[in-house]
């Protein structure tokens, strides 16, 4: 880490006020009155996602200012709705934290390694959907405005277009095989579903109903290197992607099919991003990437900030993903 970096701790205390176990009222009304400038994070250690404070833009900024507290946390160890899908193993190792509005309601999107993939409404904090995968792997999810909802599995090396739409277990399901998937999003002016491999990014039409869906491919372009992991939209720019691969981080921009690499300022922090998004009106980037200081070779305690750059350390935390909590919508 370079030393000019801007260091900051965000600690939140067992048992502080700023705390709230589960989505309730008063997460939904913090996310209400400012849904851009929170951070869903994934940690593994604790087997929970949280949502850390920071009230704009400039906060998460100036050395030896304020703490952000933990404004909301969600686990599906605490989600009784969720007992029968077995969360002490369905819900280990959980990998993604979305935030999505559709019909003017948010949810939040995660999946977990150990199988578990669900859609949680913000406001009421039940389990809007919900399946268990199985040992696919899921690493991600998306919400389409008909309610149904994407899954990308590596281990199952599968893109499911589940008919969530139809009940809160459905399992009912189209299936796209791609190796290594680990992505997928929603383009609501293309009405495409977007999928990241390990060596290609695909569009996928969805056809059929509802209740039927069907996935074939309108086009797939191959990636500029191996390992695809982070599909992110660029919100300063609509249409356009973040990529994360193994090695570098890029930005592809469909209507000239062209992936182009986004150089860092610390060469080193290109490499193996677990999730990448830029913060809505600043274009500040958001980063998360193992910093091999802990048990987990996969985690880290260290959020990265780019342009201008800057550290947050979650001491004992052991994230995989961090997101800018906006209000991104499924386009409905």
């Amino acid at each position: 880490m370079r030393a000019r970096r801007v260091r900051q701790v965000w600690r939140a205390a067992a048992g502080a006020a700023a705390l709230v176990l589960g989505i309730g009222a008063a997460p939904a009304a913090a996310a209400g009155l400012r849904p851009t400038w929170t951070v869903a994070v994934v940690d593994q250690a604790s087997r929970r996602v949280l949502g850390l404070g920071a009230d704009r833009p400039a906060a998460l900024s100036p050395p030896g200012g304020p703490e952000r507290p933990v404004l909301w946390s969600w686990s599906a160890d605490a989600a009784p709705d969720l007992a029968d899908l077995d969360p002490g193993r369905t819900w280990s190792m959980p990998d993604e934290a979305k935030s999505r509005v559709r019909q003017g309601r948010r949810y939040l999107l995660t999946t977990a390694s150990g199988g578990l993939a669900a859609v949680v409404d913000t406001t009421t904090g039940a389990t809007a959907w919900a399946v268990d995968t199985g040992s696919a792997n899921p690493h991600s999810a998306e919400l389409l405005p008909d309610g149904n909802v994407a899954v990308a599995a590596s281990g199952g090396g599968w893109v499911r277009l589940y008919a969530a739409s139809l009940g809160p277990r459905c399992t009912a399901h189209a299936e796209y095989r791609l190796p290594g998937a680990h992505g997928v999003q929603w383009d609501a002016r293309t009405r495409l579903l977007w999928a990241l491999g390990d060596d290609t990014l695909t569009a996928l039409r969805v056809g059929g109903t509802s209740a039927a869906p069907t996935l074939t491919v309108a086009r797939a372009v191959p990636l500029p290197e191996r390992g695809g992991h982070d599909l992110a939209p660029v919100l300063a720019s609509p249409g356009r992607f973040w990529v994360s691969t193994t090695a570098h981080l890029w930005r592809f921009d469909p209507a000239a099919d062209r992936f182009t690499r986004i150089r860092l300022a610390d060469e080193g922090a290109e490499r193996d991003i677990k999730s990448v998004g830029d913060e809505p009106g600043t274009g500040r980037l958001l980063t998360a990437a193992p910093d091999h200081a802990g048990p987990c070779v996969w985690c880290t305690s260290v959020l990265t900030l780019h342009r201008p750059d800057g550290v947050r350390y979650l001491p004992g935390a052991q994230l995989y993903k961090a997101r800018w909590w906006t209000s991104w919508g499924s386009g409905a």
